[in-house]
């Protein structure tokens, strides 16, 4: 049986995380996928989304995953020789120099194949979790410029955004009879 170990944030569920993983599957028998953790995510990329149990649980819900860990935050190595996979794959994206963890896995006594899987070209549009964070920021922007609007409008507020006066109630006119006019 080959095992393949592949890694990631996985922060907000993607296409792109599927592609990823499925290609990582394709590669062997067993998947076993490894979910940074929270600290590491803050320290290389942002503020996680979502907690680290959460996104590990939601990986390991998907059909070509066989196992889903969280990494370790003092080693990352340590988690290799606790999974000894038989290949490491890598993302197109990831960091990670292949030469530069071949020869720690080698210092190590452990004997992995690193494969670095390229880019899917299924054209999606929210294909990474920065696009859809942005996407998700520019949603929120537009909301609130539109909720500022709608509070000028209700004020009753012009186009230029002061309020606008009211007309003066005029008294009603009266007809030749002395009765008022609608």
């Amino acid at each position: 049986m080959v095992r393949v170990m592949a890694t990631g944030v996985f922060d907000l569920l993607h296409p792109g995380h599927l592609h990823f993983l499925q290609s990582a599957k394709n590669l062997g028998d067993e998947l076993v996928v490894v979910v940074a953790t929270d600290a590491t995510v803050r320290r290389r990329k942002h503020e996680p989304v979502t907690p680290q149990e959460m996104r590990r649980e939601m990986v390991a819900a998907l059909k070509m995953v066989d196992r889903a860990i969280v990494g370790r935050e003092d080693d990352i190595y340590k988690t290799v020789e606790e999974v000894r996979p038989d290949i490491i794959a890598l993302g197109y994206d990831q960091t990670f120099r292949e030469e530069d963890v071949r020869k720690e896995l080698e210092q190590r006594g452990l004997k992995v194949q690193i494969v670095r899987l390229s880019k899917d070209q299924s054209g999606f549009d929210l294909d990474g979790t920065r696009k859809i964070i942005s996407k998700v920021e520019q949603g929120l922007s537009f909301q609130k410029q539109s909720s500022a609007v709608e509070k000028v409008v209700k004020a009753g507020g012009g186009q230029d955004g002061r309020a606008q006066k009211e007309p003066e109630a005029s008294a009603p006119s009266t007809s030749s009879k002395g009765r008022a006019r609608p």
